[in-house]
């Protein structure tokens, strides 16, 4: 597939950049932060009932909190002025307790200042820097760069590294609902809500959105991945809000939940990993983070407040999977996920390997593997978990258009319902982990992995999970003949569940199963330095590392499929 081929596929939708809601958005930043400030800080004391002595409360926990944060966890991308500025905090509130001149009205005027100066900062530091140019920059970084390391495996010579042959289409495949996502991208507001494995995702979300001609999504970076200079310059150009999970004061909560919501209603395409964090356990995420993913519910309502009743008023939501045959992170995710879950029964082991891997190292590692990615759009909703056709009308059940402003009318009027709303969030939690699964796209690697694990869990049948990851690996071992008896039946019911709808699978899966098994060996944790699968000099199969195992089996959990064992 050629560069070309794409461009014709997918011309740039309209509008143009200029017309970009992101774009706007980046023009009027400076108006849109103190506008998501006041937001917030009317938010907070709508919070607060009007009580003097709640909003006090409330600013002493953010002081100390932050305080804790500085003292306990700083970060390099923290700005050089926390210290002194929630210093400069604690000093009014001291005087404010101190001063027994003020009136109760002056009082309340005096913490709703200092409650303005903290919502103005949070919405300061939460804000993108999207810039056209650094992003036209960064788009020709990732699509030229990743295609020159992807032809240095593929193409033999000593200009190998400036071979056209390949491009990252043939690396990275687009399936789904391609074109429906385009159609409605120009019509109404999407918000992308992706599986979250990786810290890679960020970026591959970002170059996905760019070439299916996207306009570019603003979405929520973990402020972490500042802290590493070359993730922060792809951030901030693909226009990254930050996202401090740090900080769990309310203020702070309500201010990144304000700007989320205000940025829909601009009109401006978004992305929430709905997840919250990168998945420590390897599964498909089962329980979603429903705070921003709230705003989008939210800001459905305040748009048809607004008398926007038309498409362009409408918000729609689009499930996408990221597939993978291995995660750079996974040794340390597995590791975090067993030591919280085991406790004291998980005796958890370094990683040097982990510790100090070098992400270049890792893409360049990466990309002349060989090893394929493919991201799955899935059919877009609308904020209440209806699919939406291609003009953007909600559908129920049985396919007939139903009007989503209905469900935010009371008395006659569209009003306002925490209840309601967080309802409406909960079903549209329930609908995209529904989605996911759906969309997910079963690869070899994750077919070998749950039938290995399966097996060797079956013939230790008396032991639960951590006994069961403590098995020495000189111990385990699976004859060739039984691994691929149970590969191929497990193989027969995941193209059951295709049939029916409720999952899809990579092409090399419709190969012989002694090409598929041998595919999966090869792919599956392919960079890690023990290996979760693979045959041993008699030919049977082994793993080097049963945590990774498990992580990589978990991919195929939420199927029932080990009900077959």
């Amino acid at each position: 597939m050629t560069d070309d081929y794409i461009k014709k596929k997918y011309e740039p939708i309209l509008p143009q950049k200029d017309e970009w809601p992101v774009m706007k958005l980046s023009k009027s930043r400076k108006e849109f932060v103190k506008k998501v400030a006041e937001a917030a800080k009317n938010r907070i004391l709508e919070f607060t009932g009007g009580k003097v002595e709640v909003l006090k409360e409330e600013l002493e926990t953010t002081h100390y909190r932050e305080k804790l944060r500085i003292k306990q966890n700083p970060w390099a991308v923290d700005p050089e002025d926390d210290y002194d500025f929630w210093n400069g905090v604690k000093s009014s509130l001291v005087q404010l307790s101190a001063d027994n001149s003020l009136t109760k009205v002056q009082r309340k005027k005096k913490y709703i200042d200092i409650l303005d100066q903290i919502t103005l900062r949070y919405a300061e530091e939460i804000a993108s820097t999207f810039k056209h140019t650094h992003y036209k920059v960064t788009r020709s970084i990732v699509t030229t760069g990743f295609a020159r390391l992807l032809n240095a495996a593929r193409v033999k010579g000593f200009k190998r590294l400036f071979s056209n042959q390949y491009t990252l289409q043939d690396k990275i495949q687009i399936i789904g609902e391609t074109k429906h996502l385009r159609d409605l991208a120009s019509k109404g507001t999407i918000i992308m809500v992706p599986t979250h494995f990786s810290n890679l995702d960020s970026i591959l979300i970002g170059w996905i959105i760019s070439v299916l001609g996207l306009p570019p999504f603003i979405y929520g970076a973990g402020l972490n991945l500042f802290n590493i200079e070359i993730f922060a310059y792809f951030m901030n150009a693909l226009g990254a809000y930050k996202v401090d999970r740090r900080k769990k004061n309310l203020v702070y909560i309500e201010t990144l939940k304000t700007y989320s919501s205000e940025a829909i209603q601009f009109g401006v395409h978004s992305l929430f990993f709905p997840g919250g964090t990168r998945s420590r356990s390897g599964k498909i995420e089962s329980k979603l983070k429903l705070g921003l993913l709230s705003t989008a519910v939210e800001a459905q309502r305040a748009n048809y407040q607004k008398g926007i009743n038309d498409v362009s008023g409408k918000i729609f939501i689009v499930p996408v999977t990221i597939n993978y045959h291995f995660v750079l992170e996974a040794p340390s995710l597995i590791k975090e996920h067993l030591s919280i879950t085991g406790q004291e029964r998980y005796y958890q082991e370094s990683d040097e390997f982990s510790t100090s891997l070098k992400i270049s190292k890792f893409l360049l590692k990466f990309f002349t593997k060989g090893s394929d990615i493919s991201v799955s759009v899935g059919k877009p909703m609308d904020v209440l978990g209806h699919y939406v056709d291609q003009n953007g009308n909600s559908m129920d059940k049985n396919g007939r258009i139903i009007d989503t402003r209905d469900y935010f009318i009371s008395d006659g009027n569209i009003t306002v319902d925490t209840q309601r709303e967080e309802e409406y969030t909960n079903r549209l939690g329930n609908r995209i982990v529904q989605e996911f699964h759906i969309i997910n796209r079963v690869f070899s690697s994750h077919l070998v992995a749950f039938t290995a694990f399966q097996m060797i869990k079956r013939e230790n049948k008396k032991m639960d999970l951590f006994n069961l990851l403590r098995l020495p690996e000189e111990d385990l071992s699976i004859p060739y003949a039984s691994f691929k008896a149970e590969c191929k039946r497990v193989l027969e019911r995941i193209f059951e569940l295709r049939d029916k709808g409720k999952v899809h699978i990579a092409p090399h899966l419709r190969r012989e199963i002694d090409q598929i098994i041998t595919h999966g060996l090869e792919n599956v944790g392919m960079y890690h330095a023990k290996r979760p699968l693979l045959k041993d000099k008699n030919g049977n199969i082994i793993t080097e590392d049963l945590n990774l195992l498990y992580y990589y089996h978990n991919r195929l959990d939420g199927y029932d499929l080990e009900k077959l064992f």
